[in-house]
């Protein structure tokens, strides 16, 4: 079930693949970067194979052998390696689907018209080394090589950050006024306490002045005395009197 594997720095038995078998029919993508290979016959049958990194090598040419055991590969980097002459990629013609080559480092690079040979050669091909054929780069196929993904996940966790503060502001705005509607309904519950102990005194007046108005005025004349703490003179009379 693997489907990448890297074999990078891993020296190669006398220029061959060891261990390297059919029994690896999913990969997609293998890497074997400076190992010190000579040749790619010895490479299995892997049909799903789409990237094949090969540079910082040995290989000089059979590269008819990629068309019958890696006919769906993509991408092909042989920097680095021995390739001289533009007829050595010829071979390359047999893979339909190939749209990416690389071949910095090679000798074959330093030729007159290198490019537009290739280019020529190789119809189906959209980029070599890193450029169409009109010198436009190839577009990155791992955002986070340039640390661009990085700095998303910076300003996202900055934005967070802030939501999360602003989230805390309202929640403290919230609170307090809760706290000034709670205030509020105190001051209301107070207000009403007191009109209705003012309103319950008014009817305890109100109740004495009508008992007032029923006694004769004699006897509501005295009351009111005793109340301000003086005598009837009547009283006073039956004193001397007396």
């Amino acid at each position: 079930q693997v489907k990448e594997l890297v074999l990078d720095n891993c020296r190669s038995d006398d220029g061959k693949i060891v261990g390297l078998s059919s029994d690896f029919e999913n990969l997609e993508f293998l890497s074997m970067i400076n190992i010190n290979l000579l040749s790619v016959s010895n490479l299995p049958k892997l049909n799903k194979l789409r990237k094949l990194e090969l540079s910082d090598n040995r290989v000089s040419g059979g590269l008819e052998v990629l068309a019958e055991r890696t006919p769906n590969l993509t991408h092909l980097n042989l920097s680095g390696n021995k390739i001289k002459d533009i007829n050595t990629l010829e071979p390359l013609k047999k893979l339909p689907n190939l749209h990416s080559l690389d071949l910095f480092n090679c000798e074959v690079t330093m030729l007159i018209n290198y490019r537009e040979s290739v280019f020529t050669l190789l119809p189906q091909l959209t980029y070599l080394d890193g450029f169409d054929a009109d010198d436009q780069e190839a577009p990155d196929s791992d955002p986070e090589a340039d640390g661009d993904g990085l700095e998303d996940e910076y300003e996202n966790g900055e934005e967070d950050d802030d939501d999360e503060e602003d989230d805390l502001d309202e929640e403290v705005i919230d609170d307090e006024e809760d706290e000034d509607d709670d205030v509020e309904g105190e001051e209301e519950e107070d207000g009403v306490d007191d009109e209705e102990e003012d309103e319950e005194e008014d009817g305890e007046e109100d109740e004495e002045d009508e008992a007032d108005d029923d006694l004769p005025r004699g006897e509501k004349r005295k009351r009111n005395l005793e109340d301000e703490g003086e005598e009837d003179p009547e009283d006073e009379e039956d004193d001397e009197d007396d």
